[in-house]
């Protein structure tokens, strides 16, 4: 799937893609380039604060928990389509608490205070018969400072009008539409509720889409990576403030199925800077002697100050995910009129983080173990959220978790950081561009209704399955390499988990016998796994002036292959070759036979197959085969 400029068709409307997340969104259009709002932000933080007569979204207004928590409202998101009634309450929060609508029924909504704008002022009178006093204007009256009551929807729309203001602003003409991330825990009644608010907002929804999607959207394109298989099994890891989610995909030529998915509110980035923020106000006693108490201290605890470190290490963040080196936090007057800076280094770090790791590497092993995938099978780790960045993590999960050395990662790949296609933060936002622009080139037409009907989101068409197992053929009495377990070459054409219907074409060179030049090969379905075997390490050589210790006898060491078994034979074809080519020269191939096969295989929904075996080039022989495959 590819990006679609906007400006490479005039017939191509003003599209863009929008990560909606609970913390943090941000925007991509056309080449699926992250946007930049007013302040130069293309990380926009889903907040919005009053303050006075003035709003503040975004960034500026997450500033304002510092001094104005009361009237700033995070975390909205989740809280979307929700009743009132299924929201825990009772929690400690550090912004504006969710109330009960006075006059909707089961509603939630936030109660803010903002200062009404004064009335403007009567005009004079025009009588003449009236006193001089009467004549003068009435003197313009003070604002008032009253309750504003803000439904979750009406506070999203504000949110998402602002997004999609500073996409107008960045591209010059109006948004036509727009493809929206939903996380795949969303209700039908969320998902309908955030569509009306992004209507109310002005934006034609072109697709809600899955983030897991959006995902597999900027992972398949040639800009991800050029030296990845199309075929690759990826482990999706979705580290937010709040939650984990991890997912296995199987990627098939630039189909996405998913395997197993788990989440867990028991781990998020909101528990590593809790971490940080213990870290730095322990730091900032010992350095000023001056007590700094955080949460969750038994004592009163020092909230304003709490609020600006909670701020200032997303800094920190960002700069220990970029540097190699240590990382500072700096804050002025943190607490008593005291300055405070403090450094922490990325081995300090990593130990902060290490409940992190752990708990996301058990996750992952976790899931694993419940599709019945070893570790060894993952080809690719893509990771989403600012939090992902962490090279630590990208370390302990790699180790952890058992995966193979080779395994291809952002970090592996030198495409995490910097905004840049592999960099986790913009991740969804491309993907939903990507999306948008196909969408939005579809015709409005009516031989393109069932088309366009497959982008909606309860569309019977997006029920799909998948194959069960590996199909390919089997060239007997071959002797190559590892295939001769097999009794012959095996050639696989179609991978497991491949969504369907599928279809697909390979070429490849084949070899002949001298006396009958026949072709012949067999269909079969077969089962992929991971052989383990159990080797000592290579014993290390002491020189005459080397301790060599005590002799103790080396543990054994485990090493992974993947294997193949035969399971079914679906059939077999044969047929007399008309174009085989006769090698020259003196070689050990001299004298041999060899023709080049194109073979199609396409499985439909239903799981039947057709088999078509062709040699290249003109009059050459065929043969075709169709059988009833898992």
């Amino acid at each position: 799937m590819a990006a679609i400029p906007n400006g490479s068709a005039p017939s191509t409307p003003s599209v863009v893609g929008i990560n909606f997340g609970n913390t943090y969104a941000s925007i991509a259009e056309g080449l699926a380039e992250c946007i930049a709002n007013e302040d130069g932000e293309r990380q926009i933080a889903c907040a919005v604060s009053f303050q006075g007569e003035e709003m503040y979204i975004g960034n500026q207004a997450k500033h304002q928990l510092v001094k104005n928590s009361k009237n700033t409202i995070i975390g909205f998101r989740n809280l979307l389509g929700k009743k009132f009634s299924e929201i825990p309450q009772n929690q400690p929060t550090t912004s504006a608490p969710v109330v009960q609508h006075p006059s909707i029924a089961d509603e939630p909504a936030y109660k803010v205070e903002v200062l009404q704008a004064s009335p403007s002022p009567l005009p004079p009178s025009t009588a003449t018969n009236t006193p001089a006093a009467s004549i003068a204007p009435t003197p313009r009256s003070e604002p008032m400072l009253v309750e504003r009551i803000l439904t979750v929807s009406e506070v999203t729309t504000i949110f998402i009008k602002s997004l999609v203001q500073s996409a107008e602003d960045f591209l010059g003409t109006k948004v036509q539409g727009a493809v929206i991330t939903v996380p795949s825990w969303f209700t039908d009644s969320q998902k309908g509720a955030l569509e009306s608010c992004a209507v109310e907002a002005g934006v034609k929804v072109l697709q809600l889409l899955d983030e897991r999607a959006a995902s597999i959207a900027t992972t398949t394109t040639e800009a991800w990576s050029s030296k990845l298989r199309p075929d690759r099994t990826q482990l999706l890891v979705d580290l937010g403030a709040s939650s984990l989610s991890l997912t296995l995909l199987s990627i098939r030529e630039g189909l996405g199925y998913v395997l197993a998915s788990s989440s867990s509110t028991d781990v998020g980035a909101d528990q590593l800077d809790d971490a940080l923020i213990k870290f730095f106000a322990a730091d900032f006693t010992k350095k000023t002697k001056t007590p700094l108490k955080v949460a969750p201290a038994t004592e009163l605890v020092d909230q304003r100050a709490e609020a600006k470190l909670r701020l200032a290490i997303e800094h920190t963040k960002r700069t220990i995910s970029a540097s190699p080196g240590a990382a500072t936090c700096s804050i002025e007057s943190l607490k008593e009129g005291l300055d405070y800076t403090g450094t922490v280094n990325r081995l300090r770090f990593d130990m902060l983080a290490a409940p992190i790791y752990t708990a996301v590497s058990s996750a992952a092993l976790d899931l694993l173990k419940s599709a019945e995938i070893d570790a060894y099978d993952v080809d690719e780790i893509v990771y989403v959220g600012g939090t992902s960045c962490l090279p630590g993590l990208d370390e302990h999960l790699c180790v952890a978790g058992g995966f193979s050395e080779d395994i291809d990662t952002p970090f592996s790949l030198g495409t995490v950081v910097g905004g840049g296609v592999g960099d986790p933060t913009t991740i969804l936002a491309r993907g939903c561009a990507i999306q948008a622009a196909v969408v939005a080139s579809i015709p409005e037409d009516e031989d393109h209704d069932l088309l366009k009907s497959a982008y909606q989101g309860n569309s019977e068409l997006n029920q799909i399955s998948a194959t069960s197992r590996t199909i390919g053929l089997l060239f007997p009495n071959a002797s190559e390499g590892d295939a001769d377990k097999l009794g012959g070459t095996w050639i696989p054409i179609i991978a497991k988990e491949t969504p369907l219907p599928a279809r697909r074409t390979v070429q490849f060179d084949v070899g002949l016998t001298t006396e009958s030049k026949k072709v012949a090969c067999e269909v079969w379905e077969v089962t992929e796994a991971i052989r383990i075997e159990k080797t000592k390490p290579p014993k290390v050589e002491y020189s005459d002036d080397e301790d060599a210790g005590e002799d103790e006898d080396d543990e054994e060491i485990e090493v992974k292959h993947k294997s193949v078994k035969k399971e079914k034979l679906l059939g077999a074809l044969e047929f007399d070759a008309k174009l085989g080519i006769q090698a020259k020269g003196k070689g050990p191939a001299a004298g041999t036979w060899s023709t080049t096969l194109q073979t199609r295989f396409i499985v439909s929904i239903s799981g039947s197959l057709d088999v078509d075996v062709s040699e290249v080039g003109p009059d050459g022989a065929t043969a075709s085969l169709k059988v009833s495959s898992s």
